[in-house]
């Protein structure tokens, strides 16, 4: 018999005698005999001694009472220690059963898990128009044939219908680089979509390297720089735009702007194949590149001075256009040389973004009055 304290009193060995704790003989007196000390059965009964874990084979724990682990006895969660093979728990070392399946077992805080079925997708939202794995459709007439042309696009798949093909081989006369497939337009609708202008043909294709800033620079003309304008139709007219004026290329931020896509492709019009496409980490230390490689940086934005393209005469220009709505973000603004806004004497107040920027360029590439 231990004390409160778990120690054996008055330096006992602890172990209990075969009659130690029963009553010798009838009760008369209201005490009972346990082990040489006399005890009151209407005394408040001490603390439950806390178990040892050493009990006799078969004699059930006292209520209450919580069992000690042995020194180096496993846990049986499935995840450490020993533990028997019932339950789906395995002994460590020990080879699962054939047939068997290792339980799952998570941490706090809730059921099974969940298992991802094979078909579910990763993300949310159905693939966009235009996007493959590990590719993209480029789709559309112009674009398509701009695709083939250029021969830094590695191509897959070229789907056409026989008018879509007669209409390519007017423009580009075969052979080709992809051979064609000839489809019906129906064909292409169940892979793009049924809102999707295709014009009977769709390109399947690997992404355009994304080009460095010096061999975009090695290029004549402005420079137009994107901060946070997120619609592709927007990034593909803009490329549209760049190709029209002469620009030398178009940067975006990397997180903040859409991937490669069909849409995009097919806004830019065949533009994204001859305008390098950069896309910068860091937009503000790219301007900082910018201005270290002597372009000058104007940012549009309301309340600066108009623009006035004779004035950027010998100077070479970076534009620096915001998203609508939020304009450009206060680091970007500050970090521009000059801000400037275009004249809009109808009064109305801002352009979009992809109408700034061809107004934009169209000021500073069209030359002096003489």
């Amino acid at each position: 018999m231990r004390n409160f304290s778990g120690k054996p009193p008055h330096g006992g060995s602890g172990k209990r005698g075969p009659g130690a704790g029963r009553a010798q003989g009838p009760n008369r007196g209201g005490t009972r005999q346990g082990g040489g000390r006399e005890e009151r059965r209407d005394a408040k009964p001490e603390a439950a001694p806390r178990d040892s874990g050493v009990r006799a084979f078969g004699a059930p724990r006292p209520a209450g009472v919580r069992a000690e682990r042995r020194p180096g006895e496993g846990r049986q969660d499935g995840r450490h220690g020993t533990g028997s093979q019932e339950g789906g728990v395995r002994s460590f070392g020990t080879q699962r059963p054939a047939g068997t399946r290792e339980p799952q077992v998570r941490a706090f805080g809730g059921g099974p898990r969940k298992e991802r079925r094979p078909d579910a997708h990763r993300g949310s939202g159905a693939p966009r128009a235009g996007a493959a794995q590990g590719g993209l459709w480029i789709y559309g007439l112009h674009a398509v044939e701009a695709a083939l042309r250029n021969p830094h696009r590695r191509l897959r798949r070229l789907l056409v219908t026989p008018d879509a093909e007669a209409a390519l081989g007017a423009r580009l006369p075969q052979p080709w680089n992809a051979m064609p497939e000839p489809v019906e337009r129906g064909q292409i609708e169940r892979l793009l979509g049924h809102d999707v202008v295709h014009q009977g043909a769709a390109l399947l294709a690997d992404p355009l390297p994304t080009p460095t800033l010096q061999a975009m620079l090695e290029r004549p003309g402005p420079v137009l720089v994107l901060d946070q304008v997120t619609d592709p139709r927007n990034i593909g007219a803009i490329l549209r735009s760049a190709a029209a004026f002469g620009a030398a290329g178009v940067i975006v931020q990397e997180r903040n702007a859409p991937e490669e896509t069909g849409a995009l492709a097919k806004a830019a019009s065949g533009a994204l194949e001859t305008v390098p496409l950069l896309r910068a980490v860091n937009l503000a230390r790219t301007l900082v590149a910018l201005k270290a490689a002597d372009v000058w940086t104007i940012g549009l934005a309301a309340g600066g001075k108009i623009l006035n393209g004779p004035s950027c005469a010998g100077r070479r220009v970076a534009l620096v256009l915001g998203a609508e709505g939020d304009g450009l973000r206060r680091l970007t603004r500050e970090t521009c040389d000059e801000i400037a806004s275009l004249p809009m004497p109808g009064g109305f107040e801002s352009l979009n973004v992809s109408a700034a920027a061809a107004v934009a360029l169209y000021e500073i590439t069209r030359p002096a009055a003489p």
